[in-house]
């Protein structure tokens, strides 16, 4: 495949997991391939200045009614996390671990956070509920967060977040189709239209 979509994405944000179940569906409709970019949203955030939209009361109450509207369209589940917001360093440094190790690890890695993030939500500010939901997916969970220690893993997500800023990415999900940059799963039509 020549064609290509970058997806720059973290786990604690919940219009990245609707744009981790639509974006597949449009890539290979145009035959296109992801690239996955895990990188930290909050080192985004404090790179760039941009906070969270769940820490403006207004919009966090209407983000809950456009997730489900959203959820709905796409035709998936969601629940929003009652522990939200999570903190994803650990979680974003397992996702740089396992794409190290292969494709089918990475996405089951992927299936198993997004799900336990938003589907069948868990504690994952809890690194025993991490460990539940790694072995529940398959993985030896000691053999995973002996992982997310290693520097080489640390420095990857550090350098694919800096990345992303000098990139122009202020928050996720961010999308680049060649040059062209995309920020937002409702701007998913126009991520569609540049690789049709």
């Amino acid at each position: 495949m020549s064609k290509q979509v970058e997806f720059f994405f973290d786990f604690g944000s919940p219009y990245t997991y609707l744009a981790y179940h639509e974006l597949p569906r449009i890539a290979q409709a145009r035959g296109a391939q992801i690239v996955w970019r895990p990188i930290l949203l909050g080192g985004v955030f404090q790179a760039t200045g941009n906070h969270s939209p769940a820490e403006i009361a207004a919009k966090a109450l209407y983000s809950n009614v456009d997730l489900q509207r959203w959820a709905k369209a796409y035709g998936v589940t969601f629940t929003m996390n009652p522990h939200f917001p999570i903190n994803t360093l650990a979680l974003m440094r397992g996702a740089v671990a396992m794409q190290q190790r292969g494709e089918a690890p990475f996405q089951r890695y992927l299936a198993a956070m997004f799900s336990a993030m938003f589907e069948k939500p868990r504690n994952l500010n809890n690194p025993a509920e991490i460990g539940a939901v790694l072995a529940q997916a398959g993985f030896d969970p000691m053999e995973c967060m002996q992982a997310i220690q290693d520097p080489a893993v640390k420095d990857a997500l550090k350098a694919a977040t800096a990345e992303a800023v000098a990139r122009g990415v202020f928050g996720v999900p961010t999308f680049f189709v060649g040059g062209e940059m995309f920020w937002g799963q409702d701007r998913l039509h126009f991520v569609d239209a540049e690789l049709a």
